[in-house]
């Protein structure tokens, strides 16, 4: 009854002769490369290359998937190992106490993505299958830091037996990239670790701190960003040094996915007000919304292809980000709407040979009615894997049912796994894979594609659209 059991057709579709078919097309793709194009590993962990300390500050502590829904069942933040912005009286806790709160409530992720990552973790990264429990935290706790001291569990070792093929990272205008440099001028390593360059601080005035920030862009471009050429000049400044050292994308969430240009002297008359303090907040939606407009037209000219994930509101609960600061589990979906909102974008770069921008939602009504026509139309726009809220084995199905039949697979961009837990990489990727695998194998059974296309198609999805669509070749 402890022992984990993860069976060798998890998730494939149950009918067996479907079931037949989804298992030959996974194993001729299971062992692909992983591409690992959005994500949010600290490229520090690889160029540093210390050894992990044990299981909490791996499993539990860093994956806001992991702490959001212990804490929804009453367990503080606090109680998980994250440390408040401002310290705090008390002793923290120790690694195995996080660990034991985890095995205590292991009944709480019954049916969640969660629980899978966190079993073929413990099985196929660590070759553990005691299943976590209030009786099985201490020795489990044991085992996986004796484990973890092993030369073969350090993070590079790790990255060479996942086979990841390329990761990248997400990254702030601002930084000197140094993380990324020392990777690639190790003789010693022969991985692919790359920037994107995540701009959405520096293109909201609604940020309390954007003024400080935008002085900051400044500095880091020798630009003088106090008027609205030279803020221009100096994000095309910072998209250009993310490009000399590997990166292929940006990044973008904003609160909504408005484009509506301004003109050049709106522009800068917004600028100088949000500068000082004097823009009203419609005003600064406006600028928000026209500098997504810039991005679009920068990635014309420098090749960085457009992700876009709007629609979220960040930081739901406001004492939790002052205690803890953002991306502590509680940014939450909102309804999306792209179709008005991009029009003004995609009427100028639609069809532009050098643009190409991914979409992603957690609004997964716009699947059908508006994602995929989008693509289907526009040569630039390509549907983005189901992500966040929507990374589980069902809604997977319920994407490529939902957008097969109007734009096909390969308007698609592939799996992307969007983590901070770096162990889960492979178990994400692999849930993806199977979840595909599932699909094109009832597309298979009812004489709808042969089983030699559905092969080609499950080897697309998994390595070669995401490898071309984010320009990785």
């Amino acid at each position: 009854m402890n022992k984990l059991d993860l069976h060798p057709d998890r998730l494939l579709p149950a009918d067996p002769t479907v079931r037949r078919v989804a298992s030959r097309l996974y194993e001729q793709i299971r062992d692909l490369p992983i591409v690992s194009a959005h994500g949010h590993i600290d490229p520090v962990l690889l160029a540093d290359d210390v050894p992990f300390t044990d299981p909490a500050s791996l499993l539990v502590t860093p994956d806001h998937y992991v702490t959001r829904l212990m804490h929804a069942h009453g367990v503080g933040l606090e109680r998980l190992g994250l440390e408040p912005l401002e310290g705090g009286a008390g002793a923290r806790p120790s690694p195995r106490e996080v660990w034991r709160l985890l095995c205590e409530h292991w009944w709480a992720f019954r049916g969640t993505p969660s629980r899978y990552w966190i079993e073929a973790e413990l099985a196929e990264v660590f070759g553990v299958f005691t299943r976590p429990s209030a009786e099985t935290a201490d020795d489990l706790f044991d085992e996986l830091t004796e484990l973890l001291a092993q030369p073969r569990f350090r993070p590079r070792e790790l990255y060479r037996r996942f086979g990841v093929e390329v990761l990248a990272t997400t990254d702030d205008p601002c930084s000197d990239l140094e993380a990324h440099r020392r990777l690639a001028d190790d003789p010693s390593w022969s991985g692919r670790v790359i920037p994107t360059f995540r701009p959405d601080r520096y293109l909201d005035p609604l940020g309390a701190d954007w003024a400080e920030r935008v002085a900051d862009l400044g500095r880091a471009a020798g630009t003088d960003t106090g008027h609205y050429d030279g803020y221009l000049a100096a994000l095309e400044n910072r998209r250009a040094h993310f490009i000399a050292h590997g990166a292929t994308a940006t990044d973008h969430s904003p609160a909504d996915p408005g484009t509506e240009p301004l003109t050049t002297a709106e522009a800068r008359r917004i600028h100088t007000a949000a500068l000082d303090g004097t823009a009203t907040t419609a005003e600064r939606v406006a600028f928000r919304r026209h500098m997504l407009g810039e991005m679009a037209r920068m990635s014309c000219e420098d090749g960085l292809v457009m992700q876009l994930h709007p629609a979220v509101q960040r930081n739901h609960h406001r004492p939790t980000s002052d205690a803890f600061g953002s991306d502590t589990g509680h940014d939450i979906p909102l309804a999306a709407e792209f179709t008005r909102s991009l029009r003004p974008l995609l009427e100028r770069y639609g069809a532009h040979p050098r643009f190409r921008m991914v979409l992603f939602t957690v609004d997964e009504t716009v699947w059908s009615r508006e994602l995929a026509p989008l693509a289907g139309f526009y040569p630039s726009v390509f549907v983005g894997a189901p992500w966040w809220f929507l990374d589980t084995p069902d809604a997977m199905l319920r994407f490529r049912r939902a957008v097969t039949g109007t734009t096909g697979f390969h308007k698609t961009a592939g799996f992307v796994d969007d983590t901070r837990a770096f162990c889960s990489i492979p178990a994400r990727h692999d849930m993806a894979r199977r979840a595909d695998c599932g699909y094109l194998a009832e597309l298979v059974t009812t004489h709808v594609l042969p089983e030699d296309e559905a092969l080609e198609t499950a080897h697309d999805l998994t390595y070669r659209l995401p490898r071309e669509v984010f320009r990785l070749t």
